[in-house]
């Protein structure tokens, strides 16, 4: 019988990580061989056939054209993934690494590649084993993807962490004087500069309240 979420999660399978294309990877055989060693009597993964083409590979209709100006579609492929009685389908994007494969590059080992990642996660979500080598991944592209994302920027938590700075070298002894002559600027000129995200804050304001209709 195969062990608990909590006993498989606490395998540590850092030991059989590799690194390919920019991403942690942990090869296929050597979960089927840990689940084996853990109580499963029968465990193996497949790829889904997309009835309308008959291969793995999936796709939208729609196309689009990246900045080199290739045409490509949005792929994805699944797999179904048997652990004793657990039966259950894996999909996911076709990616290489973290990034999405695209017709120019798109190959049997590359779809086989993502099939096998997908049979890795599908058994570390369901079993746990593995599951914190994903976790980490899943936070880091989080992070990512947050500072990617500019409109989760917040300019006052600039403005805040200044005034902390400024406000810790005042409790270090350092006078308001001293600060600026440090920072070669006037006692003035720094206050202005902390005016400035209020200054910017409005501009952004305005700028977004521009009715480009009334022309």
């Amino acid at each position: 019988m195969l062990k608990s979420y909590e006993d498989l999660r606490k395998i540590d399978v850092s030991k059989w990580v590799e690194k390919r294309d920019g991403a942690d990877y942990l090869n296929w055989a050597k979960v089927v061989d840990l689940l084996h060693e853990n109580g499963a009597e029968k465990v193996y993964f497949e790829p889904v056939v997309n009835e309308l083409t008959g291969s793995s590979l999936y796709m939208t209709e729609k196309e689009f054209k990246d900045s080199k100006g290739n045409t490509n579609q949005v792929y994805e492929t699944a797999v179904k993934i048997v652990i004793d009685d657990i039966e259950f389908i894996q999909r996911g994007p076709v990616t290489n690494g973290s990034n999405p494969v695209k017709d120019n590059s798109m190959s049997q080992q590359r779809l086989w590649n993502c099939q096998t990642r997908l049979f890795v996660k599908g058994v570390a979500i369901r079993t746990g084993l593995g599951f914190d080598l994903w976790l980490k991944d899943e936070l880091k592209s989080d992070k990512d993807n947050w500072e990617d994302d500019l409109s989760k920027h917040d300019i006052f938590k600039i403005k805040e962490r200044c005034q902390q700075i400024y406000t810790q070298k005042l409790k270090q002894g350092l006078s308001v004087k001293e600060i600026a002559e440090r920072l070669h600027k006037t006692e003035d000129e720094v206050k202005a500069l902390f005016s400035y995200f209020d200054t910017l804050s409005n501009f952004e304001r305005d700028l977004s309240n521009i009715d480009t209709k009334s022309r």
